[in-house]
């Protein structure tokens, strides 16, 4: 078992580094670019993972936070559609 350990967890490694690589963003990565550090994992079996965990990957709390996604709205509830609605008949000709 323990000899299996010695494969499984260095491989476990290596694959959990490479998806956080492939998954972060290029401008949080810290220290190398992206493509740098996918060949350090794959070229130095344990080291190079446990580089990425502790100097490459970005910080969870250090860097600036991405815009907010704007929700769309819809018409009866966005105000400055709502305020520029008038009720008028059909045969109303509009102001001018």
């Amino acid at each position: 078992m323990l000899k299996a350990l010695v494969v499984i967890v260095p491989v476990v490694m290596a694959i959990f580094s490479l998806v956080q690589v492939a998954q972060s963003r290029s401008d949080l990565v810290r220290t190398l670019p992206r493509w740098a550090w996918a060949l350090v994992i794959l070229l130095v079996p344990v080291l190079g993972p446990v580089a990425w965990l502790s100097i490459g990957r970005p910080r969870q709390s250090g860097g600036p936070a991405p815009p907010p996604r704007r929700r769309t709205v819809a018409p009866d509830d966005d105000p400055d559609f709502l305020r520029g609605i008038r009720f008028k008949k059909p045969n109303d000709k509009p102001d001018e």
